[in-house]
């Protein structure tokens, strides 16, 4: 799960990193209970990266610059998300800037602390200017770690590792972290929270400002549900078949819109609200393709039946079927669906019906 900028300072605070004086506003009116001096930086919230390039941090040096600015940001779109809350803070006088990271590095399974002496940048441009020292988790973060980076932000890296473990981070990220009146401060924030440990963190705010609608309902209904950008809808049972479903597709150039991973459940009336899900998104063919190892088909088919019968589905769906009690799932969707035997044929029917 990934915060936007203010709420990642939030956190930022709770560990002793010092970060810009601010404020959150949705709403213009609330520029005028702003209570910080002029001049002001405007920055869009949102989870994307690039902001700074799109346009979407902007300054204003009086409150008529601030309520053109709302509106110019607040009607902003950046790589298709659009912007809800502006985050307004005071404009530093910055002296220096530093690039500074904690994230998990899976090839070495350790952590990774990266440390550039330029920090507003592209830090994929700054590689070989880059420190990177890596942590061993047994260990964590050491004072010989610490002599690598100069000492006037020692202190903050050492509470940003406290605030990347405690908080079970896969990357927390200062970019630039600023040197303004001889003090360091994080300008910006970027904090990552692995979502397997987010039952651990009641306190975290859930904004999900990434998903859709239908992925936040499908959320609460504990459904795997993600919208892309083709029209053919896929549901299968594991993330893995799910994933090989939508390779497949695309040999046959056909273009997933919508993936459904119903797991290993059976149950019919979590197939049914799958479905119900799935013609919310309007696909234009959906594909089931569904293995039955311990979930047994037929009582999926079960789950399928009730929808179509209370439900108009206005596009086909081609079936594949194999596993447990396939013969008997086979026909009772008879009717109801395009029943096809082998993967590769069930890819390559969807795709032509998405194409027609």
């Amino acid at each position: 799960m990934k915060l936007l900028e203010y709420a990642g300072k939030e956190l930022f605070k709770k560990y002793g990193i010092d970060t810009p004086k601010g404020r959150v506003v949705s709403s213009k009116g609330e520029l005028h209970n702003v209570d910080i001096p002029f001049p002001w930086v405007m920055k869009a919230q949102v989870l994307v990266g690039g902001r700074g390039k799109a346009g979407g941090i902007k300054f204003a040096e009086n409150m008529e610059e601030a309520e053109k600015i709302f509106d110019e940001l607040m009607n902003m779109e950046i790589k298709g998300e659009k912007v809800r809350k502006i985050l307004i803070e005071e404009k530093l006088n910055i002296e220096k800037e530093y690039y500074l990271s904690f994230f998990l590095d899976r090839s070495s399974r350790e952590y990774l602390m990266m440390f550039s002496p330029e920090g507003g940048v592209d830090i994929e441009a700054m590689a070989e200017r880059v420190i990177k020292t890596n942590v061993n988790p047994l260990i964590g973060l050491q004072p010989y770690h610490l002599r690598r980076i100069p000492k006037e932000v020692r202190n903050i890296a050492a509470n940003l590792f406290r605030l990347f473990i405690e908080n079970d981070c896969e990357l927390a990220e200062i970019n630039p972290l600023a040197i303004s009146n001889g003090k360091a401060i994080a300008a910006d924030a970027k904090v990552i929270i692995d979502n397997n440990a987010l039952y651990r963190h009641p306190e975290l705010p859930k904004e999900d400002v990434e998903l859709t609608p239908l992925e936040k309902e499908a959320r609460e209904k504990g459904i795997a549900f993600v919208q892309l950008d083709g029209n053919i809808g896929v549901i299968a049972n594991g993330a893995g078949l799910t994933m090989a479903t939508l390779d497949a597709l695309n040999e046959f150039d056909g273009k997933g819109g919508v993936f459904l991973d119903l797991g290993g459940t059976d149950d019919p009336a979590k197939v049914k609200q799958a479905f119900e899900l799935m013609a919310k998104a309007k696909p234009k063919v959906i594909l089931l393709n569904l293995f039955g190892g311990i979930t047994k088909c037929d009582t999926v088919a079960r789950g399928i039946i009730e929808f179509m019968e209370e439900h108009k589905l206005d596009c086909p769906v081609v079936a594949r079927i194999k596993g447990m009690n396939e013969d008997v799932a086979r026909e009772m969707l008879s009717g109801y669906v395009i029943a096809v035997e082998s993967f590769q044929e069930a890819a390559r029917k969807a795709a032509e019906l998405g194409r027609d």
